[in-house]
């Protein structure tokens, strides 16, 4: 089942701010939280679809990347590649305050009738990938190796004893008004309820080493030049036995050797002889598939546009392909032997090979190119 439309799952239109995206957001937690729904399957997967979609649209780069290519801009258009329970609930100070979540005040406490403890999140990872047009025309699989920090083994925790676990600590401090509880993120253990208890030799504070990791990445068909996929979970692994962050992979195209890229349109100059353009003639050009044979006709002209339908580029959100459009140009040597110079000064004789010849086309380059764009 394709993923829905991340406004229509907040109920929001395209244009909306971000004030209104996360008001709607916050509606969507409350309606769909677990702790209000306890063995709803149905309401945890909308509660979770509705991460996914403020995820990406409170984002400015990843909005942007969505309302351009869709499910495919952020990596795929599978359900089930969102934000983990785990994620969600650790990003929710953000949007409802540093408690974590809006069921502390609501339901009498967190679930479990205690406050969330909070693993930090890892950091994310960024690579650049180098793509041929080739590549990107068939979509294709890429195996990275990257170095990216991951649990040790050998590293225990134990609950932080400064906050029993919960993440948090209170504080009550007296004012002229009385006592007011305040409520902070435990300074121990940084949110996460734990500690580290044991940590092998060369372990860092957060019980992290470094190691290479191979990781096999799907490039759809169609991406282009700086879009940014997301490889969720690839990146380094969080502190205290938090989630891992994202694999950013940054797309980059290589120069093509005939090719240049216009849109999902391939460009493509043919140069041809004095002789093939005067007389026709059946050429091979290069596709992104191989060869295809064209038809010139006789009298074919210097900067005439041959368009070579669905030999371009997919679109990345499947809406057709692009075309090959092929320029042509006349060849003209710079250096004649003598023979062939008398041969072209008997030719200039000739009223056909005249400027103004009846038998030549007359439109202008501007005319032919009004005629291509608008002939389909």
């Amino acid at each position: 089942m394709a993923k829905r439309d991340f406004y229509e799952i907040l109920g929001v239109e395209r244009n909306a701010g971000n004030d209104e995206i996360k008001k709607a957001y916050r509606k969507a937690a409350i309606k769909f939280h677990p702790d209000k729904n306890p063995g709803d399957h149905t309401a945890e997967e909308k509660f979770k679809e509705a991460a996914e979609a403020y995820e990406i649209l409170s984002d400015l780069d990843k909005r942007a990347r969505y309302d351009r290519f869709g499910h495919q801009g952020m990596g795929g258009g599978s359900p089930g590649g969102g934000p983990s329970m785990e994620d969600i609930f650790s990003q929710f100070g953000d949007i409802f305050g540093e408690g974590g979540s809006p069921f502390d005040s609501f339901f009498g406490g967190g679930r479990g009738g205690g406050s969330r403890s909070r693993a930090a999140r890892g950091t994310n990872l960024r690579i650049r990938v180098k793509l041929t047009l080739e590549d990107i025309a068939a979509g294709v699989e890429k195996k990275i190796r990257v170095t990216k920090a991951v649990p040790a083994e050998g590293v225990t925790f134990k609950t932080c004893s400064s906050c029993n676990g919960q993440g948090q600590v209170h504080r009550i401090t007296n004012t002229i008004l009385g006592q007011m509880r305040t409520t902070q993120t435990c300074p121990s253990c940084e949110g996460t309820g734990q500690v580290i208890d044991k940590r092998p030799a060369g372990v860092d504070a957060d019980g992290l080493t470094r190691k290479e990791e191979v990781i096999t990445i799907q490039i759809p068909a169609g991406v282009a030049e700086g879009m940014q996929l997301t490889v969720s979970g690839k990146g380094n692994a969080g502190r205290n036995g938090g989630p891992a962050g994202d694999l950013m992979v940054l797309v980059e195209e290589e120069e093509h050797d005939h090719f240049k890229r216009d849109g999902n349109n391939i460009l493509f100059d043919l140069e041809i002889s004095f002789s093939d353009a005067a007389l026709g003639a059946q050429i091979d050009v290069p596709t992104l598939e191989g060869k295809a044979r064209i038809k010139l006709d006789p009298g074919t002209q210097p900067g005439k546009l041959l368009r070579l339908k669905g030999k371009g580029l997919p679109s990345v959100n499947s809406y057709g392909r692009g075309d090959l459009i092929i320029y042509v140009n006349v060849f003209v040597p710079a250096k004649l032997s003598r023979e062939e110079k008398e041969m072209i000064e008997k030719l200039k004789e000739s009223p056909n090979f005249q400027p103004g010849a009846d038998n030549a086309k007359k439109s202008s380059f501007v005319d032919r190119m009004k005629d291509f764009f608008h002939s389909e």
